[in-house]
């Protein structure tokens, strides 16, 4: 055999043995299909000093893991998700189209990510369709904020509840959820031009900053279960809430997302299509989605919620990007996970 062969064999078994535990060793460890999966995923997360929280369910099989996925967690500019539903739900019902126009003053340019607060000339005319594509996008908190005021958080929460998701609220646009953080009074700062808006925050000591860490994930507004975000992605892949066209459209939007790279994307093999959305806000770190398995192996939904890390954002990235591996690895592998092949 060729020296280059032989590589390329040793490495194909390699990962086939990290993925898939032949027969056995499964006798051996006693373990057998997602039991081997979830001691993998716990193996990840046990001493870690914040909380993480999964879920995950393989479409086509209907094979389905939670670890603490009836935990809340703050879901962080991943409540985007549940926000476009809400917008899409509205279109369809003749409240607002996608070609609605939405002038941008310099008071609606607010805290955080994104590119809208950056402008340097507000009075930029966008469209519904151009606002929820920056908020899905590039996580543009100013986008979302004329989106939620639009439709009103009360709305998202409750057309969840209509889909029976219990485990999702959205209660405030990201200015008033970033300054609640930050300790600042949304009723006297929130509605200023963002260079009248002092830092907060800026000062504070180790200790402080643990405290508003641990506050802001006490707060149970704007959280969310992992299985309750893997069950509404799900209904969306599924095409069981809507219309086709707008789910196939959010799935379309979040397959461009472009924050979180590190996240479910970061330990995938190169091409692997991904449609996602991500979060980060103190001290939690999200990313929820849906891989697309190659050679027909099925869509692989997947949530990881994070909360209370006190660490370098980049440590909770590989937590997650971990953890999406092992699932890839296992679905990917095994062949009872399998389902039909999909368009």
């Amino acid at each position: 055999m060729k020296k280059g062969n032989a590589a390329i064999v040793a490495i194909a078994a390699f990962l086939f043995s990290t993925a898939a535990v032949p027969a056995s060793a499964q006798e051996k460890t006693g373990l057998t299909g997602l039991q081997r999966l979830e001691k993998q995923i716990r193996s990840v997360i046990r001493g870690e000093a914040g909380e993480v929280g999964v879920a995950l369910l393989h479409i086509e099989s209907g094979l389905e893991l939670a670890v603490n996925g009836e935990t809340l967690f703050p879901m962080a500019s991943a409540f985007k998700v549940p926000i476009l539903v809400e917008v899409l739900s509205q279109v369809r019902e003749g409240k607002l189209t996608l070609n609605d126009e939405v002038r941008v003053e310099k008071s609606d340019q607010h805290m955080g990510s994104g590119m809208l607060s950056d402008l340097t000339a507000p009075g930029i005319v966008l469209s519904v369709e151009n606002l929820v594509n920056l908020m899905m996008l590039i996580s543009d908190n100013s986008a979302t904020d004329l989106l939620l005021e639009k439709v009103g958080a009360a709305n998202v929460t409750a057309r969840m509840r209509s889909l029976g998701l219990d485990g999702i609220s959205v209660d405030r646009p990201c200015q008033k959820l970033i300054m609640d953080y930050l300790g600042l009074d949304y009723a006297r700062f929130g509605h200023l031009p963002l260079d009248e808006v002092p830092a907060g925050g800026g000062n504070w000591t180790p200790e402080q900053r643990k405290a508003a860490v641990v506050a802001f994930s006490d707060d149970v507004r704007d959280q969310a279960t992992p299985k309750a975000m893997t069950a509404l992605l799900a209904k969306i892949v599924r095409k069981e809430i809507l219309d086709p066209a707008a789910c196939d459209l959010i799935l379309g939007i979040m397959g461009k997302c472009q924050t979180g790279q590190g996240r479910i994307l970061g330990q995938l093999p190169p091409g692997t299509r991904v449609a996602h959305k991500t979060g980060t806000i103190a001290g939690t770190v999200n990313d929820c989605g849906i891989i697309d398995l190659p050679d027909g192996r099925g869509r692989l939904i997947l949530t990881v919620w994070t909360k209370n890390f006190l660490g370098k954002t980049e440590d909770v990235e590989a937590i997650i990007a971990k953890i999406a591996r092992f699932a890839y690895d296992y679905f990917y592998f095994t062949d009872g996970a399998a389902g039909p092949s999909h368009p």
